[in-house]
């Protein structure tokens, strides 16, 4: 493989006595898509958290395109290259489609545009926006206001206001979290769509999902990585059977 573009090693985050991820390591490659999994618990909303620089860590390095970027803030890890999407949806629900995109344009390009007041007059900012949207095929709801599009498409907006960042690694966390079956179709075939092009780290539940997409997948359980390898490797893991698959698959 080539060299990875983003390396953890030995990430750790306390929380007073409470050790929630412990010692975690793996690499992601220029386009690969790296699902992480595991059960309730396990720590892999924190550790996103780690990764985007939400959390400050604890112990161990994040290394992205060979840069140690382990105590850089959020905003300057995006500017690096990197963008996420959250588990609980955090768009603003008040301004429309374009103009929530656009305010990512703005926040990556540094413009001066005073983005409340003359959205329609910047027309830099809603070209890269549209840009987005149609490859998230949300073009034709640009102008809606964003409270009106339905839970899915609230997903696909969060992650084209992610791609309006222009990242090389993008982080996932559960985007089909609530979504009904057509929504989640869509929203795997546009990770299929973005896969190759992104690096991509997905955290998901939906095993059928992360199966189907992911080049590798690393498997979290009480803060610790107990298996990293392709989908058909960790599936057949005893180890992995034990202590998270068996139980997901029986239900």
């Amino acid at each position: 493989m080539t060299t990875p573009l983003l390396s953890v090693r030995d990430l750790q985050k306390n929380f007073g006595a409470l050790r929630v991820t412990d010692g975690v390591s793996f690499d992601v490659y220029p386009g690969e898509l790296h699902a992480i999994i595991g059960p309730n618990g396990a720590g892999k909303t924190t550790l996103i958290q780690q990764l985007s620089g939400l959390l400050p860590s604890s112990g161990g390095t994040v290394t992205f395109d060979g840069a140690d970027i382990t105590r850089l803030p959020m905003a300057d890890r995006v500017h690096l290259g990197m963008a996420r999407s959250f588990q609980i949806t955090s768009i603003l629900a008040n301004l429309t489609v374009l103009e929530n995109t656009a305010l990512a344009v703005q926040a990556r390009s540094g413009s001066s545009f005073r983005f409340f007041r003359a959205a329609a007059k910047e027309e830099g900012l809603n070209r890269e926006a549209m840009e987005a949207l149609r490859t998230v095929n949300l073009a034709d709801r640009a102008h809606r206001l964003a409270a009106s599009l339905s839970h899915g498409e609230k997903r696909q907006l969060e992650i084209a206001i992610a791609l309006a960042c222009r990242p090389r690694l993008l982080l996932l966390d559960e985007p089909l979290a609530g979504t009904g079956h057509e929504e989640s179709a869509l929203l795997i075939d546009l990770m299929r769509k973005l896969k190759g092009k992104h690096a991509i780290v997905l955290i998901e539940h939906d095993m059928e999902a992360v199966f189907a997409l992911a080049d590798r997948v690393s498997v979290l359980v009480y803060g610790r990585i107990i298996a990293t390898g392709t989908p058909a490797e960790v599936r057949a893991d005893p180890q992995v059977r034990s202590a998270y698959l068996g139980e997901e698959e029986a239900a």
